[in-house]
């Protein structure tokens, strides 16, 4: 799929296909859901960081099914399409954001995503306590959302920041990898 194919797809669809919802009221709901984690886990960023990544990863698996129906789109044929698709449709989709495609690697196995915007990042100071801005990655359940929405179409892939707008870096940055491709495999005991 050509990226600017792509690119008018995502528009379509989030103009015709897709219920909105405020989104200031994602934003501070977010918000809030992070910063009762950090309370529950006593500002340990690393473990709050995991649980995003947990969330995100059951909101994936489920969030695929709603991509396609939504979409009307079949599998990608490559990493490269899933990538430019991952930006152009699916974050358009859902949040009516386009994040960059760049940094692919030599392999072709993997990619940045470069965010302008980061609609859950709106209105968020990190905790000044010291620690936040290097331990806390803030919109970690994307990685999450990504990790399971791959793996249900079979691409089992590791996501993560690199850098971000609320640590002080100059963008915000997510590195995707394609660790393997998954066979389609049945349940135990099941014929």
């Amino acid at each position: 799929m050509a990226s600017n194919k792509a690119a008018r797809d995502g528009e379509k669809i989030w103009k015709t296909n897709i219920d909105k919802v405020n989104a200031e009221l994602v934003t501070l709901t977010y918000g809030t859901m992070v910063a009762q984690l950090c309370s529950d886990f006593n500002n340990k960023y690393s473990e709050v960081n995991k649980q995003l990544d947990k969330m995100g990863y059951n909101i994936g698996m489920r969030l695929i099914e709603d991509f396609f129906a939504k979409s009307g789109l079949q599998r990608c044929s490559n990493f490269r399409e899933t990538a430019e698709t991952i930006s152009k449709i699916g974050f358009k989709m859902f949040l009516n954001i386009t994040p960059t495609v760049a940094n692919w690697s030599a392999d072709n196995k993997s990619f940045s995503l470069i965010f302008d915007e980061n609609p859950l990042a709106d209105f968020v100071e990190l905790p000044n306590d010291g620690r936040a801005q290097d331990e806390l990655w803030f919109s970690n359940i994307f990685c999450g959302i990504l990790r399971g929405a791959l793996e249900m179409v079979q691409m089992q892939v590791e996501a993560h920041y690199v850098s971000d707008v609320l640590r002080g870096n100059d963008t915000t940055e997510m590195r995707v990898t394609l660790l393997r491709y998954m066979e389609d495999e049945m349940p135990p005991d099941d014929e």
